[in-house]
Order: C-alpha cells, then sequence, then structure tokens
C-alpha cells in the first residue's frame, strides 16, 4: 500500500535514497530561509542520470568479481586461514547488496519512481543496513586477530578450529540484523507530490510519528554513525596503527607482512569509500535548516557520496587480485585448469 507525503514534508536524502523528514511550520527551520517550498526537480533529473549508469557498472563489476572471489575460495576451502574465511563473509555479503542495486536504478531511472512495493522496499533497505554493519565488524574483527596476533603473539582464532571464526561472523550477522530492525519499520513505499508524485522507497518516520519525525531520524543517523563507523574506526586505526609500529620496529616474517599488505590495502578503501558519505551526512543534519541552494548541493553531495560507498563491495575483489598474493596464484591455477579442460 503507498502512502502520500503532504505539502507540509521536507526533504532529505540518506544512503543514495530520498526521504521526506523536515516539517513545514513557518517557523525558523523551513527548508528554506524565505518560508517557499524547495524545488527539487533538479536534483531529481542529476540521479536519474548518474544513478543508473554508475550502479549499472558496479553491478556488473562486483557481482563478476565477488563470484570469482567466492569461486577461488571454495576451490582452495582445504587451506583457509582466518583472514580466507572473514573475507568469504564479506564477498556474501557484497553479494547481497549488489543484487539490491538494480532495484534502486530503476527507482531513480523510471518517471513513475519505485514500483515494486513495500515488501520489497523493507528488504532492500534493510540489506543495506546490515550489508554497511556487517563490512565494518568483519573488518574489526580481522583488525583484532591481527593486532593479537603480531603485537601480543596470540591467536584470538586457530586455523584448526574454522568453526569458531565462523561463529563470531554469525554473531557480526546477528548483531547486523538487529540494527537492521528500524528498516523493517519504516521503510515504505511512499509518493511525494513536489517530486512528481513519484513512488520512492524511503523510511517514512512522518507516518510513524508525525511529532517526533526529527527525533527519529536523528537517532537513526547518531546510531549510523556510532555504532557503524566511528567506534569501529577507532578500533581499525588502533589495531593497525600498533600493527605497524611493529612490523616497522621488529623482524616480522614475509607472509605476516603480505596478509598485512592486502588487509591493510581493504580497510584503506573503506576509509576512502565511506568517510566522504559519513562527513556529507553530519553536514547535511547540521545545515538540515539552510536555503534552498545549500540544500539543494547538499541533495547532489548526498548522492554522490552514498554511491561511492556503494562502490566499496566491487573494489573489494580487486584488491584481492592484485593485492593478495595469495588470490593472484589461486586466480591462475583456476584459469590454467580452464585452459586446460578447454584443450
Amino acid at each position: 500500500m503507498d502512502y502520500s507525503y503532504n505539502t507540509e514534508a521536507g526533504y532529505s536524502l540518506f544512503d543514495g535514497m530520498e526521504y521526506m523528514y523536515e516539517i513545514d511550520n513557518s517557523s525558523d527551520e523551513d527548508c528554506c530561509s524565505d518560508g517557499d517550498v524547495c524545488d527539487l526537480s533538479e536534483g531529481m533529473h542529476f540521479e536519474s542520470v548518474f544513478i543508473p549508469v554508475l550502479y549499472s557498472v558496479a553491478f556488473a563489476v562486483g557481482v563478476l568479481g565477488n563470484g570469482v572471489l567466492l569461486g577461488v575460495l571454495a576451490r582452495s576451502r582445504a587451506s583457509w586461514s582466518v583472514t580466507d574465511i572473514f573475507i568469504l563473509h564479506l564477498g556474501v555479503a557484497d553479494i547481497l547488496l549488489l543484487l539490491t542495486m538494480p532495484l534502486w536504478a530503476a527507482q531513480s531511472a523510471q518517471e513513475e519512481g519505485w514500483t515494486f512495493g513495500t515488501p520489497l522496499c523493507k528488504i532492500t533497505g534493510a540489506v543495506f543496513t546490515i550489508h554497511f554493519y556487517c563490512g565494518i565488524f568483519l573488518l574489526a574483527c580481522i583488525s583484532l586477530d591481527r593486532y593479537l596476533s603480531i603485537v601480543h603473539a596470540t591467536q584470538m582464532y586457530s586455523r584448526r578450529n574454522p568453526r569458531v571464526v565462523h561463529i563470531s561472523c554469525l554473531a557480526v550477522w546477528i548483531f547486523s540484523l538487529l540494527l537492521s530492525l528500524p528498516d523493517w519499520v519504516f521503510y515504505h513505499a511512499v509518493k511525494d507530490d513536489r517530486r512528481g508524485n513519484r513512488t520512492e522507497c524511503v523510511p517514512d518516520y512522518f507516518q510513524f510519528d508525525p511529532n517526533g519525525v526529527f527525533n527519529w531520524e536523528l537517532a537513526s543517523r547518531v546510531l549510523s554513525h556510532t555504532a557503524g563507523f566511528l567506534l569501529p574506526s577507532v578500533v581499525l586505526v588502533f589495531c593497525y596503527s600498533c600493527i605497524l609500529h611493529r612490523l616497522r620496529c621488529g623482524s616480522q616474517g614475509l607472509q605476516k607482512q603480505k596478509a598485512f599488505r592486502i588487509i591493510m590495502a581493504v580497510v584503506v578503501v573503506f576509509f576512502i569509500c565511506w568517510t566522504p558519505y559519513h562527513i556529507t551526512l553530519m553536514v547535511d543534519t547540521l545545515h538540515s535548516g539552510n536555503s534552498c541552494g545549500v540544500r539543494g548541493s547538499l541533495q547532489k553531495a548526498m548522492v554522490v557520496t552514498s554511491s561511492l560507498g556503494y562502490l566499496h563491495c566491487s573494489l573489494n575483489p580487486i584488491l584481492y587480485a592484485f593485492v593478495g598474493v595469495k588470490f593472484s596464484r589461486l586466480w591462475s591455477e583456476s584459469a590454467d585448469t580452464s585452459n586446460s579442460i578447454a584443450v
């Protein structure tokens, strides 16, 4: 069932997906400083061109890359390391997110917007959240394992008992699922008459609590910033700073240094992809009452930075192929086997 927003709804953008939450009550917090409602048509045109093209490329590259990655890991199952198991779960999370990209691209490209109904809207919205938390939490687990192994010569996980690693990954999935519960509640297929009466898949705080829209959205953003970025970032920065210091001062084996190199590359790319989005989201929250010109610029910035975050799931397989010696070797062996079969 579709809902419609009245003219009191304002506009914001989250995770590349638009939603309306600001209440126009003729106060100083109106979307526009002169009391007028902002024109959103320019932002819609930008999204209709930018998102479908970018998401289509990311989907093609990401599905192919992650598919090859999972195939390579399946071939080398007998020799999995602890890091390989975490990478396996990262690949599965990336595949899940990639499968939602055609839906978001279709929403932006189609004049009528979201045409897949509210149930699928809830699923796709929750999948993004699950992927986001799962990715950063798995990287945090890897960093703690590497930190204890290299700095303190203590094994957090044992290669001989991979079940413990899988249990930890399962705990990460469950915790990420719990953090996505608000998406299962709030996401709906809604209509906005100021955007051509388009139906869009968005968090619908207004229908849930008309008087507490800002509080719900602020709570959602604070949770995303703290649990999904700031706290895990502190863990990552601390662990890898200590590891880097130890590798420079001590005599670690070449294999440990190679393993550190690939994980460090994955973490750096994660920050490159997601830091601009969180900075833009913070600025958007702080400037929610500014002029329509500022709001329009923030709208475009949110689209670009959130799309950069989506691209992250397409880049990991490339890192493993070019930075990870083990994955390069296994890929070469797979290619040689395929050629032999073809002959």
